[in-house]
């Protein structure tokens, strides 16, 4: 099991994304601040396509599901995807994408 983290301020706030690497799956959170488990969706890839599906939380929907498919995409591997923050979801799917690519640039 490996854990990668990366961190980005934004308007005066620090917006971290944490990866945890295992054999089969990934787990990753984007939290506004400390961690923090917020809307959790998951994705898994199948041949070309990923199937997404959120299992709670009710705000935030686009940008988890954003999340874990485009972490199942790259890693080819089942994802836990969870997102916790206040910005607008167009900001929120925006950041936290760019901390993906830099958390795997060589998979992005």
């Amino acid at each position: 099991m490996s854990l990668k983290e990366e961190k980005i301020e934004y308007r005066n706030k620090e917006y971290r994304l944490c990866i945890m690497e295992m054999e089969n799956a990934l787990v990753v959170l984007f939290s506004e601040g400390p961690l923090k488990l917020g809307t959790v969706a998951v994705a898994l890839p199948s041949g070309e396509a990923v199937t997404s599906s959120v299992l709670l939380g009710g705000k935030y929907l686009l940008s988890t599901r954003a999340l874990a498919e485009r972490a199942a995409a790259l890693y080819k591997r089942m994802v836990l995807a969870s997102v916790h923050t206040q910005l607008p979801e167009a900001e929120a799917i925006r950041l936290a994408m760019d901390l993906l690519a830099r958390a795997v640039p060589e998979k992005s």
